[in-house]
């Protein structure tokens, strides 16, 4: 009998409270000691389309899902057979074609949903009857039963069922429950309390410890972390000193910004939500000339309309602003809650002209926190924008962590403008002086002596207006310069990173949130199928770390390239900046995560065909 690893799903319509149901599981699950990761996958409508949420629970750290559900939770009929007989908006399969062998599904007894109609007999139904146990729980607690306004708590009939049937007490739930009500709503815990004790004693009754899956607590030294993507960026962002940030929602961004809100008063930060994303980078670029750590942040159309504000940045040295971009699928409107890879080209090249810019690429949780971190130090060290290329996974999901490593992070805000310094003070104070090594010092407003004029015209050391050849020349020079000077001066550790043996059957090269479906495969992969393979993970992508990616790539035996877009961008980059060629591609584009599974089945069959060009989708 397996224990401790589960796969565990929740469908339903959207707006069904699918989301409260899946993070109390989880929650909980990971107050008994256990290791959780989950995703969501949402229609991007507002209510009434199928969603569904991922929970994957371990013993041991986990960084990604896997496409097959020990145990489901079917909130509707749609959620097993799909709506193939709804009309042409939309279909999906259902997810009965996804239960593991041996797996169960928990589901309304009132849809009278029998086992021949699954089309499968090695899998177990749990029907429970949702309304009964729901009006007796309420009766419990002493409390008149009202639809209206107890209907909610179906969510705890969906989460107790599980734990019952998964052995685990149900205690925990009603602790999280105490928390999230405090004292003032303690009969709201009671009568949630009363609902959880009838499931648990109707699952026992009827099914008693049949599931052939259980969870045990496990007694942990350490308190660990429950979080999202775009929280821990939010949490960078403070950690750096960022004082404003400009928005507008846009998904899979507006979570970031959402949090950065709910903790202004507590830290020193102005969120302002501005009229569209035009405003929002003109707002960051003014702030950052102004003194203030600054940030915006957004999705892929919404960095469409931000292209002028971006050069306008670089043109006259701003100190940043960050940009966070939250990838998900195009072109266009494309598909506005999904997932995709596919903006790195764009986030190289994002408005017209030659100019510098930063690009950085997290690929987890602790990377989300640093590297935003650290991209406000690019910023002021280098006056230049920096874009953190995220998506919508690392926002949306949720990893556990021991913590957020914070150890020799410190602000750093580059060279500044001093009228004691090199310049005698009655000198007119030139803001873009031609330096060696690119960087002008800079002033901020306030300081003696420190006032100048800049434009997004070409211009002189003085920030005036400028068409003169060998002004052109010296300022193009001049700015291009500090690319170099990052490059030089950035860690090879903060660039690339090997994973594995040194040497492997096969390398794999991949950016971004594909780390964590790359990572919990490779062990899979050596201990159950004898494939030995390292991963080369890029997070700095311009400047490109040429030498250090190419030393890796000459040396390996094999080459993979794993990214979620049509035409490998990464591999087109590695290309251009190396020379050299990875012509093994294991893509996927259709919207979803690659998963860890999907990344086992793919390169096994990559090493075993040498197929050039692989593409993965699940439906």
């Amino acid at each position: 009998m397996p224990v401790n690893k589960l796969s565990w799903m929740v469908g339903g319509p959207q707006g069904s409270g699918i989301n409260r149901s899946a993070e109390v599981f989880a929650k909980a699950c990971l107050r008994e000691g256990l290791r959780v990761f989950s995703n969501i996958e949402y229609h991007s409508n507002i209510m009434g389309r199928h969603s569904f949420y991922r929970v994957r629970v371990n013993d041991k750290p986990i960084r990604s899902h896997v496409d097959h559900v020990d145990l489901l939770l079917a909130l509707d009929e749609e959620t097993l057979f799909g709506d193939a007989e709804t009309g042409p908006y939309e279909t999906h399969r259902g997810h009965v074609h996804e239960i593991a062998p041996g797996g169960g599904i928990i589901l309304d007894s009132a849809l009278q949903i029998s086992v021949d109609r699954m089309g499968r007999d090695d899998i177990r139904l749990f029907p429970i009857p949702f309304a009964d146990l729901l009006k007796e729980g309420v009766g419990r607690a002493g409390v008149e039963y009202n639809a209206k306004r107890h209907d909610i708590m179906r969510n705890m009939v969906s989460v107790a069922s599980s734990f019952a049937l998964l052995t685990l007490d149900t205690g925990v739930i009603i602790d999280l429950l105490r928390e999230y009500f405090g004292e003032s709503r303690a009969q709201l815990v009671e009568i949630n309390e009363a609902v959880v004790a009838a499931t648990v004693d109707f699952m026992k009754a009827e099914f008693g410890n049949t599931f052939d899956i259980s969870l045990t607590s496990i007694d942990r030294d350490s308190n660990p972390i429950f979080i999202r993507g775009a929280e821990a960026v939010g949490l960078g962002k403070l950690y750096a000193g960022c004082s404003f940030q400009s928005y507008y929602p846009i998904a899979p961004s507006t979570g970031e910004s959402e949090f950065l809100e709910s903790v202004q008063g507590r830290f020193p930060i102005t969120v302002i939500q501005a009229e569209d994303e035009v405003a929002c980078i003109n707002m960051a670029v003014g702030a950052a000339h102004a003194g203030a750590r600054s940030a915006t942040s957004t999705a892929g159309p919404g960095f469409s309309l931000m292209s002028e504000g971006i050069g306008l940045a670089a043109m006259t040295e701003a100190p940043g602003p960050v940009v966070c971009l939250y990838q998900r699928g195009g072109p266009s409107t494309g598909l506005p809650t999904r997932h995709s890879q596919a903006d790195l080209k764009f986030a190289l090249q994002p408005g017209h002209g030659d100019f510098p810019h930063i690009v950085i690429a997290p690929g987890d949780i602790q990377e989300c926190f640093e590297y935003t971190f650290k991209a406000f130090n690019y910023g002021d060290r280098y006056q230049m924008p920096v874009v953190v290329l995220l998506d919508t996974v690392l926002a949306n999901s949720h990893w556990t962590v021991d913590e957020l490593r914070a150890d020799g992070l410190e602000v750093d805000v580059g060279e500044l403008f001093s009228p004691n310094g090199a310049e005698p003070e009655s000198a007119a104070y030139k803001r873009h002086v031609v330096t060696e090594s690119g960087v002008s010092p800079r002033s901020v407003p306030g300081d003696p002596g420190g006032i100048f004029v800049t434009t997004s015209d070409e211009h002189t050391e003085y920030g005036k207006i400028s068409e003169r050849i060998e002004n052109r020349v010296e300022q193009m020079d001049k700015r291009m310069r500090k690319l170099d000077l990052m490059a030089s001066e950035t860690p090879e550790k903060d660039k690339w990173t090997l994973f594995g043996p040194e040497t492997a059957d096969a390398t794999i090269v991949s950016w971004g949130s594909t780390k964590g479906a790359i990572l919990d495969s490779m062990r899979v992969l050596d201990e159950d199928h004898g494939v030995i393979v390292n991963f080369l993970q890029i997070r700095l992508m311009k400047p490109f770390p040429v030498q250090g990616v190419a030393g890796v790539l000459e040396s390996a035996n094999k080459l993979i390239l794993i990214e979620d877009n049509f035409s490998g961008q990464l591999g087109d980059l590695i290309r251009e900046k190396t020379g050299i060629k990875i012509d093994l591609k294991i893509l996927k584009y259709d919207g979803r995560p690659i998963s860890q599974n999907e990344v086992e089945e793919a390169v096994k069959a990559t090493i075993k065909q040498d197929s050039g060009r692989l593409v993965v989708s699940h439906p």
